[in-house]
């Protein structure tokens, strides 16, 4: 029996066909899991469930209804192995508990900073039981990723969001919109934004732009199709915006309130000095994520600043 090429797609074939069809399309383009990924496409084709799909794989089901469908696996799987990113194909994210809706002009977030997110969550979910609630702030919020994992899962946490660009602005407030409600969203700049709580939030934490100038980035999805805005950190290590997002945590937080910033793998030492650099940090250490790499620094605001400034 010939091997079944996307050319050949048609809406008989069962859904382990269609997967293993599209799967090996991927592999050749290089695709890292293509099998995740042909899996997820067929069930978006389909208009149904991964685990649908997988329940119809093991029974020898078809899953696509009609010719469009047959049409669509194809286009998507042509798409992706042009190397288009897969959450720009079906229009959402998995973050933590939730799918985010993501697209052309935000930054896809990373499973990395679902451990970003989780020291934040903790940090806020500990003040609110020995205060009653919290306030939070997620600057660069991008897709709004962050800041929706703690609204949700801190009961009683007051969150704002800044973003700074008008696209990914517009992505946040529609994710906002759906998941989190609560969120205040401002369009500003994160070093300047929010004046009105400065030394009244209890956590800080952003995932900034970071890549140094010059740096390209491996994968093609990122390089070619996430925002050059939200990846690029200016200077030649990368840090000029992290820098600017650091001070505007020194300057939101309460004493002893927890700031946390992700950052590259490469940076653990320069995001350190980085946040010591301001004198209004304590307690400034790297914490790694689920692959055990440096990826974000941790630091308590000090109080040595804001007794200095109610002094003069």
């Amino acid at each position: 029996m010939a091997e079944v090429t996307l050319a050949t797609l048609d809406v008989s074939q069962t859904a382990d066909v269609l997967v293993r069809a599209v799967a090996r399309e991927l592999a050749a383009a290089g695709i890292e899991t293509p099998r995740v990924d042909a899996e997820i496409l067929v069930a978006h084709a389909a208009g149904v469930s991964r685990g649908d799909l997988q329940h119809a794989a093991l029974l020898g089901r078809a899953v696509l209804a009609d010719q469009e469908q047959v049409d669509r696996l194809r286009s998507l799987a042509t798409s992706r192995a042009e190397r288009l990113p897969l959450q720009h194909l079906t229009g959402t994210a998995p973050f933590r508990h939730v799918e985010l809706e993501v697209g052309p002009g935000v930054f896809v977030p990373r499973p990395e900073t679902e451990v970003v997110a989780q020291v934040a969550v903790d940090e806020a979910l500990r003040v609110v039981a020995e205060r009653g609630s919290v306030v939070v702030v997620d600057l660069c919020t991008g897709s709004g990723a962050i800041a929706v994992a703690i609204a949700q899962e801190v009961p009683r946490a007051q969150v704002h969001a800044v973003e700074l660009d008008a696209a990914a602005h517009a992505w946040a407030l529609r994710n906002f919109e759906r998941l989190a409600p609560g969120v205040t969203l401002v369009r500003g700049d994160a070093r300047t934004a929010l004046s009105a709580l400065d030394g009244r939030c209890d956590v800080v934490v952003s995932n900034p732009p970071y890549v140094p100038t010059g740096a390209v980035p491996k994968d093609r999805e990122v390089a070619e199709h996430d925002p050059a805005v939200a990846l690029y950190g200016l200077g030649a290590d990368g840090l000029e915006v992290p820098r600017g997002v650091t001070r505007a945590a020194a300057r939101l937080l309460v004493p002893g309130g927890l700031y946390v910033m992700e950052h590259a793998e490469v940076q653990d030492a320069g995001a350190r000095q980085m946040v010591d650099a301001t004198g209004d940090f304590e307690g400034i250490h790297t914490r790694p994520d689920l692959t055990g790499r440096h990826r974000m620094v941790v630091a308590r605001r000090s109080s040595a600043r804001i007794v200095e400034d109610s002094s003069s």
